[in-house]
């Protein structure tokens, strides 16, 4: 009897333990990127080819904006393609993206919004 009272207090304190939150996660440093270790996010956002990183402060349907999408999609090869914020380039851009194109109108807020979140997911934040 002694044995299984002393096994049950100890038994719920480790059930109790495992149970708990565990700490949150410590802050990121704010490094510069150039002092990042080779396999760290930070270093990937630095590494990363012309256009498949994300404008951190590009605003739908700014230039910048149109310009992202076009890089990080390959819409306009090198200039030569539809211009951004065309019907043609609407059309070439839900073209590259096939069954994840957004069902908004082209061109639409509903549109860009969704291209843009789609894209987000695909490249590195910085």
């Amino acid at each position: 009897m002694r044995f299984l009272l002393t096994v049950v207090p100890l038994t719920a304190a480790l059930i109790i333990a495992a149970c708990s939150p565990a700490a949150p996660p410590a802050p990121q440093s704010t490094a510069a990127p150039s002092s990042a270790p080779a396999g760290s996010a930070e270093a990937a956002a630095t590494s990363a080819e012309p256009g498949k990183t994300s404008p951190a402060t590009a605003a739908l349907g700014t230039a910048d904006w149109f310009a992202w999408v076009d890089k990080t999609l390959n819409v306009s090869d090198d200039g030569h393609g539809p211009q951004p914020n065309t019907p043609a380039w609407e059309a070439a851009v839900n073209a590259k993206l096939g069954q994840e194109a957004p069902q908004a109108s082209p061109g639409s807020t509903e549109w860009q919004q969704a291209v843009d979140a789609l894209l987000r997911t695909r490249v590195v934040t910085h």
